[in-house]
């Protein structure tokens, strides 16, 4: 069976009665499962089981609970996910290349793909071709919950087979894709019906592009191709090369001037100096080629010396238009090689993973207007030249900041907000919402201190069924987060259990723990801050940079991890990025805990202990 296909648009498919769904970058896939077993189809009828057998392991586990709807058929995009809306291109490409059983298999094992299902074309022997896509789609999401999965696309879930939603809202669809750096978005008439191997103009594709500016190099007389490239270290370094999105007479103009000014000509190639500068979208970098570039216009403002390769992987970032990026060139770090440029990069990379955690919160940041070498200051209030798009909040004469977009996340980069600070409840919250328990040592010599005090709370936690997430504090110290529902607890209440654990920690441990607030008297002790969990308190946001000398990052760890050879200044931000990429984010659950976080009978527990007292 021939799957149908999208027509490509460059323009916006924002229509009524359309829907939009996430476009993942992978193998299209055709799942049939019958009489005769499971089959996973490519779009050119190529079976991929052999290939992705992590697929069929995992529906066989599911075997009984599909048995009912048997046979079935499901149309869908076999990916490796990267994030919520990304699929990683290159990684699957790599899969799709194995030959070595065991090497599959051990690749199926540590990073398996799935299958991000967005149709169903037979349910029990029945044939849906017939309905339109907005009731295929209804029909679809009751499999998946009378066999039991998950209805959200999560690279952290152990489902192979996971369901791509359809949204009625193009913009918040669209946001979360450039976010999250996805390939771009498929939009579909609510009323289409399916039409097996027909490229349709009821289902559309529209990409998230990314620019470069870039000069012409040469051109292949036998393809047509124009081969483009940037500075280097003031040497020509090739990106790629271009046939498509040219009209006919901007071609025909391009090749006469290549004529009139080459500086070599060959059977295949005319080769010239760089002079025309031009500006090509294009979806990735992939083996370090444009991947799927097109010609967009000319860039007749541009001297072919301003096409530079750190422009070039700057742009790629798909960073706000509209935002400029002042003295990206500036060094931030006296002994670091970390520029205004790389730590806003930083930033852009970090944004999915740092954003959920800053919404809706009261900003306090740091700033460094001139690097570590300067003064820093900390800014509360939101600055008269703030653009537009900054949201805010008044609370107690204070106009803060809300860092509710990745627009205003940049825009502070560029400000140079280094450290991001954040209340321990959102503005709509009544109470907290969550514990926070600061670990800080004395000093970084004694960070073992803050090791031994997680691993006793984690001890307690695991007692009492609390989920807890930590992470490195980017200083010296640990952190420790209880997420806790929305507008249930006071910090009365929650007050209870953080003296609660500050006392067992000083009952088992007097002389490495203690509640003294006089720095003097603590000695070499680590000192239980529990006061520090109030109203108006804040504490250092994950993933947020840190103004030390190490450039230290407020990392989340793994349980694991937290042992006594963790070191707390090897977290940084180089580091921080290739910890998601390689490990994924140890917080990824952390707001699905909310819901099913077992404080209450703790904290009933802890009440009557107290009246009895």
């Amino acid at each position: 069976m021939k799957p149908m296909l999208p027509s490509l648009t460059f323009d916006l498919p924002e229509h009524p009665d359309w829907l939009y769904e996430v476009k993942y970058d992978g193998f299209r896939a055709i799942l049939e499962w019958n009489s005769r077993g499971i089959e996973l189809t490519s779009r050119n009828g190529k079976s991929l089981l052999a290939q992705f057998p992590e697929i069929k392991d995992f529906l066989l586990n599911y075997e009984e609970q599909f048995k009912p709807y048997l046979p079935l058929q499901l149309d869908g995009e076999l990916v490796s996910l990267e994030n919520t809306h990304k699929a990683n291109f290159s990684m699957i490409q790599v899969r799709g290349r194995l030959k070595s059983e065991r090497k599959i298999s051990d690749q199926a094992n540590k990073s398996p793909c799935r299958l991000m299902v967005f149709d169903v074309l037979m349910i029990a022997g029945k044939g849906l071709h017939a309905l339109v896509f907005h009731k295929r789609k209804k029909e679809l999401i009751k499999l998946f919950q009378k066999i039991g999965l998950g209805l959200e696309a999560d690279p952290n879930n152990e489902q192979l087979l996971q369901l791509v939603q359809a949204y009625d809202n193009f913009e918040l669809l669209w946001e979360k894709v450039v976010l999250n750096d996805g390939e771009g978005i498929i939009a579909k008439h609510k009323n289409n019906l399916w039409e097996e191997g027909k490229r349709s103009l009821q289902w559309l594709k529209y990409k998230n592009w990314k620019f470069v500016s870039c000069f012409i190099s040469s051109y292949d007389k036998t393809n047509g191709y124009f081969y483009v490239s940037v500075y280097k270290e003031n040497k020509i370094y090739p990106i790629g090369q271009v046939l498509f999105g040219f009209k006919p007479e901007e071609k025909q103009a391009l090749q006469q001037t290549i004529k009139q000014n080459m500086i070599r000509e060959d059977a295949q190639m005319i080769t010239v100096e760089p002079a025309i500068c031009i500006e090509v979208k294009y979806l990735e970098l992939y083996e370090n080629q444009l991947r799927e570039p097109h010609f967009d216009r000319f860039r007749f403002d541009l001297e072919p010396s301003l096409c530079t390769y750190d422009r070039f992987i700057f742009a790629q970032k798909n960073l706000p238009e509209d935002l400029d990026i002042t003295h990206p060139d500036k060094p931030l770090w006296e002994k670091l090689s970390i520029r205004k440029a790389d730590y806003i990069l930083y930033l852009r990379e970090i944004s999915p993973y740092m954003l959920p955690l800053l919404k809706d919160r009261l900003l306090t940041v740091i700033r460094f207007p001139h690097g570590m070498v300067g003064e820093a200051f900390y800014q509360k209030n939101c600055p008269d030249y703030a653009p537009e798009f900054v949201q805010t909040h008044s609370s107690e004469g204070i106009d803060y900041i809300l860092c509710n977009n990745l627009k205003t996340l940049v825009w502070l980069g560029n400000q140079l907000a280094i450290e991001f600070h954040v209340p321990f409840q959102t503005i709509h919250s009544s109470g907290p919402s969550e514990i926070v328990f600061d670990l800080d040592p004395p000093s970084r010599e004694h960070f073992q201190l803050a090791i031994k005090a997680a691993l006793y709370i984690k001890e307690v936690l695991d007692q009492l069924n609390l989920i807890g997430f930590i992470k490195t504090s980017g200083n010296k110290g640990l952190q420790i987060y209880l997420p806790l529902p929305e507008n249930e607890f006071t910090y009365d209440d929650t007050r209870l259990f953080t003296s609660f654990i500050a006392e067992f920690l000083i009952s088992k441990d007097p002389d490495s723990f203690t509640i003294e607030r006089m720095k003097k008297k603590r000695g070499n002790r680590l000192y239980v801050d529990y006061v520090q969990h109030s109203e108006g308190k804040t504490i250092v946001a994950p993933y947020s940079m840190r103004g030390n000398e190490h450039g230290g990052v407020a990392t989340p760890l793994y349980w694991e991890e937290v042992n006594e050879k963790l070191v707390s200044v090897s977290f940084n931000m180089e580091n921080a990025i290739k910890r998601i990429r390689q490990q994924g984010d140890p917080f990824s659950k952390y707001f699905q805990t909310k819901s099913i976080q077992p404080f209450a009978p703790v904290l009933e527990i802890l009440k009557k202990g107290t009246k009895k007292g």
